[in-house]
């Protein structure tokens, strides 16, 4: 059975943080969704689950470690030496082999009552592994919230509902989804993390929103009403006269909705851009514009011009 360290790239003293940087760096590369029809590919990806579901969790990796369950998540049988060396019973069975042997255990609602009266009738009941993916998204997705389809490694599909709001990183949770149960055991869930795709001009700051907005020189100087986007669409902004480059208008309510139903903010950020064309008479004018060559817009910074 492969060590989970190794299908992971980690050393055994390997932060958790560590853990999940490279599970995330090997999903990405690996999942069936990248590499569609590659059987290698898609049984690295499962083998790269499992071993993330036992070590990405501090407590089976303590486990793990302890020697306490297995590469593949199940107990480690107790050492039977009593077992080993069993010896004929009255009944004409092993004494230590026969379940019977530990009925006076089994009687009581304790821990012995579960080793001897399950473990020892060899009926275990284990519940299944949960199985964890990694989901890209777009940006908006993330905001608005999205219905994926997702096509799991054994050819099924399911719907997963993102809410809106969801942050990379984030655990969506399908219960009963995951690797079936042992013994009758119920079985495991279904993890998906979400990786955000970065987006082209929205960068996202805890529940705001962040933008920056090209406006025109005329705009700037002389103000006006222009478009700006925000992740629900497009809506108008005031831009005030004698805007600089820097400046920040606020759109209350435009930002990443939270779970009770508010919403962040949008901050729009003003950058001044002229034309990509020149302009001759621009330029005539600046070159006669006197209170231009005298502004020094470096004096707060302790440049004075030479």
């Amino acid at each position: 059975m492969t060590d989970p360290y190794e299908v992971l790239g980690v050393k055994r003293d390997a932060s958790q943080k560590d853990i999940q940087a490279s599970y995330r760096r090997l999903a990405k590369k690996l999942h069936p969704d990248l590499n569609p029809g590659d059987k290698s590919a898609e049984q690295k990806f499962k083998e790269l689950s499992a071993a993330y579901d036992l070590v990405g969790d501090s407590e089976k990796r303590a486990r793990f470690d302890r020697g306490e369950i297995d590469a593949s998540g199940a107990e480690r049988p107790a050492r039977s030496y009593y077992r080993d060396f069993a010896t004929a019973g009255s009944d004409g069975g092993e004494t230590y082999r026969n379940a019977a042997g530990y009925a006076d255990f089994a009687d009581g609602d304790d821990v012995f009552a579960e080793f001897f009266g399950r473990r020892g009738g060899r009926n275990i009941r284990m519940r299944g592994a949960d199985v964890r993916y990694l989901l890209e998204i777009d940006f908006l997705e993330a905001v608005n919230g999205a219905t994926k389809r997702v096509t799991l490694p054994d050819g099924g599909t399911l719907d997963l509902v993102v809410p809106p709001g969801a942050h990379d990183g984030q655990i969506l949770r399908l219960s009963g989804k995951g690797g079936a149960g042992v013994g009758g055991g119920s079985p495991g869930d279904a993890l998906f993390e979400i990786a955000v795709r970065p987006h082209p001009f929205f960068v996202r700051d805890g529940y705001d929103i962040r933008v920056e907005l090209p406006i025109s020189l005329t705009e700037a100087v002389q103000g006006g009403k222009v478009r700006a986007p925000t992740p629900s669409g497009l809506v108008t902004v005031t831009i005030p006269r004698w805007s600089n480059t820097g400046k920040v208008l606020r759109l209350k309510g435009k930002g990443v909705p939270r779970r009770q139903g508010s919403r962040g903010d949008e901050y729009v950020v003003l950058r001044i851009v002229l034309p990509d064309q020149r302009d001759e008479e621009l330029e005539r004018f600046v070159a006669t514009w006197e209170a231009g060559k005298a502004h020094n817009p470096r004096q707060h910074m302790g440049i004075k011009d030479a």
